[in-house]
């Protein structure tokens, strides 16, 4: 499982392949120095609830992979990630839709 971690608290427990298209979608958006806000549903573990965090280019954001490869990326659930990401509800995670992979960066 990876992890993602938001100014040192924050963490979002997913496997690595949902990790590696979440790094890919938010390092875009920071690339071209944009916020937005985040948002995912927490674990039961940590209160079942819901955390959302605003995302900028000065955050302190680490992204821990469990394996150092993963499978290639899937372009169409990039697109729908970025599409979220750029909306006023922000980055939600959307179930992967089927496509062709393409290596991974």
């Amino acid at each position: 499982m990876g992890r993602f971690v938001y100014e040192g608290s924050d963490r979002l427990v997913v496997d690595d392949r949902t990790l590696a298209h979440l790094q890919v979608v938010i390092g875009d958006k920071l690339r071209r120095r944009e916020s937005f806000l985040m948002t995912w549903n927490d674990t039961l573990e940590t209160g079942g609830g819901r955390t959302s965090v605003w995302v900028h280019p000065r955050a302190s954001l680490v992204f821990s992979f469990e394996r150092r490869a993963t499978r290639g990326l899937n372009p169409r659930w990039l697109e729908e990630l970025s599409d979220a990401a750029h909306s006023p509800a922000g980055l939600r995670l959307v179930p992967e839709p089927q496509a062709e992979l393409h290596p991974a960066p």
